[in-house]
């Protein structure tokens, strides 16, 4: 075997670049740190690239931006001539408010965020091994195409959605239900040239069932899709649909994911034919911009220091180390094809939020380790709420932030000052924790 380069140093690393991963990076260089990037993909972005145009939602608790990052980003969206993004309700409910916005421009944008941040972004880039000695990640090896070299830091931020660096680095996990259940994973798409006027008429049904069961009953389109999700997207004429899913689909495994894949998009030329030709508004209409991969929705829970409850979230609390505020319900996606039915529980009396406490996003042993982003310690149920990307956004803020005052305080991610944290993160703009109400 070829002999290690030298070993890539850096003050945090952080391995994601979603919208958790994105968001932890630009907090830690921020603080002067200096911060590598790593993605396995092709681009950043994670959700935001492999479903082109998903909304951003649950952002608004209580009709309150939960600020920090995300009211950065959008903001800047928001405030570009002519508007690139718009706040609109949810035709869902249950969700609040949620943003719309041009996926290439709101991308563009992320890079911008990084690139004046002073982070390094490593596209292409696969962590393949963990080394760690006691309790204390030494160095994480990152295969490309020119081979593997190793990659050392400070602190070590776990952004990648499955949890895959703190499971490689030991930290104990749990996956979907009691039988290994995970929820659906779905491939998104747009279709361009509707006119919205015929297609969204007033009172209509937001998961159009009639003609679901119309379609299912005449073998036109799949059992697993007796509702059609599908809502306005930002330029006019264009529909984001949110429909297709398949179930049995761990997103662990990469094979499991290709196969899933191939369904899925058998699944969406079937669903736009039937759209174009039994769907008013759709005649003249055309798909576009077919997610590059499946949309996981859940993989690893990982360990953390405190599990984060429905019970927490169904009282209401309001943690001392809470560093995002979220109301959104519970948003189960069936696990199988005996349900194929969106469940959106109301989790919260009205008026009211909790927040996620930091020590969801902290190991109890790995002493140089984050994470942030849909993998987090939750208890099942718990998991349904508070997986958008604007809290996923705030909680890779925190991260950053975190990793930052670890290799400032010389201390372990455990002995992170939390109070110190949430007054940080105050100050950056995030609302609704420290003592603070929406």
């Amino acid at each position: 075997m070829r002999p290690y380069r030298d070993v890539h140093q850096a003050d945090v690393l952080v391995f994601g670049a979603g919208p958790a991963g994105i968001a932890a990076a630009v907090a830690a260089a921020r603080r002067r740190q200096t911060v590598r990037l790593i993605e396995l993909q092709s681009v950043v972005g994670g959700v935001m690239s492999c479903c082109p145009g998903m909304m951003l939602g649950s952002g608004y608790p209580c009709g309150t931006s939960v600020g920090g990052f995300f009211e950065e980003f959008v903001g800047r969206l928001f405030d570009h001539d002519p508007p690139l993004a718009e706040r609109r309700a949810c035709d869902l409910e249950n969700f609040g408010d949620e943003v719309v916005y041009d996926h290439e421009y709101a991308l563009s944008l992320l890079y911008d965020m990084l690139r004046e941040a002073g982070v390094e972004v490593l596209a292409n880039h696969l962590p393949c091994r963990v080394e760690v000695t006691g309790d204390e990640i030494v160095h994480v090896d990152v295969a490309t195409t020119r081979g593997v070299e190793p990659f050392s830091a400070g602190v070590y931020v776990d952004c990648t959605g499955n949890g895959d660096i703190a499971a490689a680095a030991g930290v104990p996990s749990q996956m979907g239900d009691d039988e290994g259940r995970m929820m659906g994973a779905t491939l998104t798409f747009f279709m361009l040239g509707v006119d919205w006027d015929r297609a969204f008429p007033p009172g209509f049904d937001p998961y159009f069932t009639q003609y679901a069961e119309r379609g299912i009953a005449a073998g036109r389109l799949p059992r697993t899709m007796p509702q059609i999700y599908l809502l306005k997207g930002f330029r006019e004429g264009t529909v984001f649909f949110n429909t297709v899913t398949v179930t049995g689909v761990d997103g662990t495994d990469p094979r499991s994911v290709a196969k899933g894949a191939q369904v899925a998009r058998r699944y969406v030329m079937q669903l736009a034919r039937f759209c174009r030709e039994e769907m008013p508004g759709f005649e003249h209409s055309h798909v576009a911009d077919i997610g590059p991969s499946l949309g996981v929705r859940e993989t690893r829970r990982p360990e953390g220091l405190y599990r984060l409850t429905a019970a927490d979230i169904t009282a209401a609390t309001k943690f001392e180390d809470g560093v995002v505020a979220c109301d959104s319900p519970l948003d189960e996606v069936f696990r199988d094809d005996s349900s194929s039915v969106y469940s959106h529980e109301a989790a919260l009396p009205k008026g009211e939020y909790y927040t996620i406490p930091f020590r969801t996003l902290v190991p109890r042993k790995i002493k140089n380790l984050l994470f942030a982003g849909r993998a987090r310690s939750v208890d099942l149920k718990a998991y349904a709420s508070g997986r958008g990307m604007p809290q996923c956004m705030v909680m890779g803020q925190s991260a950053g932030v975190g990793a930052a005052m670890a290799n400032e305080e010389r201390c372990t991610v455990q002995q992170i000052d939390r109070a110190r944290l949430v007054r940080e993160l105050v100050r950056e703009g995030v609302n609704g924790i420290g003592g603070g109400r929406l």
